[in-house]
């Protein structure tokens, strides 16, 4: 229990069913002045309705950040260098934005000298970690208000917090029938709850609303181009293109062809399993075009150590850790190997397919003299015969070892 007063709170606002009963609860419970801040990171909603909501149902002041770049160059890019994916899958949307959208909700408590930041994340997810974790490292001096684990929070499903706006009158984008938890951003769309709670049931094609069926795809495969610059990608079909319009533009592609549908039963950071349909088809094609690259121009040590850090990258990613010093640290080794990132990458993509169709780089390791067949004059083939020798002599001992014994 919060003992003392607090006067005002900054609130990650969405729009969606927990945060839009929030303001109220909020004002109810604590008696404080309520300051919406809305975090435009690409997700094709009206950010001006939304911040109408917020006024209409109490918010004091409601504030849209836009933060779609910074999203884009300073988190999203980063885990494309790293190759970071939770579990090999997920493609970190959420887990990702949390910490900035927690960033700027700091930024303007200070402005605004607010005492208190508050979210609508669940005790039982991911985000209320990422909050709050950010929190911690960026403002500790501020109280954390966290509804659903508040002792005055007497709500306890999505069936409840709908009863719970219809009696304060706030409008939501959810109903008992369709009860979906959605998260969008111009990273993907993630789907939860409802039926898809149930692992053996398939996602029914009215679930995904960014991308089409694999059904409604074209019958006719469609040819790009991407192109890195120090594992930046820059250009897209020869053309110079920024980030928010290449992702936008990968997206329509990727969504066209049905790319990136994801159905995933994750392991979440408090120790359940999760189920989640997430539509990623603009950065599904982005890691794909990047790996290739890496295949051409790292070589076998770099390359494997890379696995390592991807996959703890992804960890930190993913357990709400962007502002702790090994993130920062694993950025130094990323950005290093990303250097050498240079080329360009053809794909063909085709019913949900992305197929490789070329790549080339002018840092690349591979050598066609060297891996043919034909006698080149580097590769003597003489030579296997002695490396053979002293790699498997270890194995040879033991055979030896266990031939002498019998």
């Amino acid at each position: 229990m919060i003992q003392k007063k607090i006067k005002k709170v900054v609130l990650a606002y969405s729009g969606g069913l927990d945060t839009s009963i929030i303001i109220p609860w909020l004002k109810e419970n604590y008696g404080c002045e309520v300051i919406a801040m809305i975090a435009d990171l690409g997700q094709s909603e009206d950010m001006l309705a939304i911040r109408n909501k917020a006024l209409k149902t109490g918010a004091i002041k409601a504030v849209i950040v836009d933060a779609k770049k910074e999203f884009v160059t300073d988190y999203l890019f980063r885990c494309v260098k790293a190759g970071a994916k939770y579990e090999s899958l997920y493609l970190l949307g959420t887990s990702a934005a949390r910490p900035l959208i927690a960033q700027k909700q700091i930024e303007l408590a200070r402005r605004e000298k607010a005492d208190a930041v508050s979210h609508g994340a669940t005790g039982k997810g991911n985000d209320q970690v990422r909050f709050e974790l950010t929190y911690m490292a960026l403002a500790p001096d501020l109280t954390i208000i966290a509804p659903w684990k508040d002792e005055r929070w007497t709500i306890t499903s999505r069936e409840e917090a709908i009863d719970y706006a219809r009696q304060h009158a706030v409008p939501i984008p959810v109903t008992k029938k369709k009860i979906y938890s959605e998260d969008m951003n111009i990273w993907h769309l993630s789907h939860e709850g409802g039926e898809l709670e149930d692992p053996a049931l398939e996602p029914l094609p009215h679930v995904y609303k960014i991308s089409s069926t694999l059904e409604r795809a074209p019958a006719k495969p469609e040819y790009i181009t991407l192109e890195f610059k120090q594992g930046i990608p820059c250009k897209l079909n020869g053309k110079i293109i920024d980030p928010l319009r290449l992702i936008q533009s990968l997206n329509k592609i990727g969504g066209r062809h049905a790319i990136g549908h994801l159905d995933i039963v994750e392991n979440r950071l408090v120790g359940i399993k999760s189920r989640g349909v997430y539509e990623t088809p603009g950065v599904t094609i982005l890691y794909n075009a990047h790996r290739q690259l890496e295949n051409l121009v790292l070589d076998r040590d770099t390359a494997h150590f890379k696995e390592i850090i991807s996959q703890r990258y992804a960890e930190l990613v993913y357990y709400g850790q962007w502002f702790t010093p090994l993130r920062k640290a694993l950025d130094g080794f990323v950005d290093s190997v990303g250097k050498w990132i240079t080329g360009s990458v053809r794909l063909k993509l085709y019913k949900g397919n992305i197929v490789s169709a070329g790549a080339l780089s002018p840092n690349s390791l591979y050598d066609t003299k060297i891996s043919s067949f034909s006698k080149d004059p580097i590769f003597d083939q003489k030579d296997a015969k002695g490396f053979i020798k002293l790699f498997g002599l270890p194995m040879r001992i033991r055979a030896l070892k266990k031939t002498r014994k019998r």
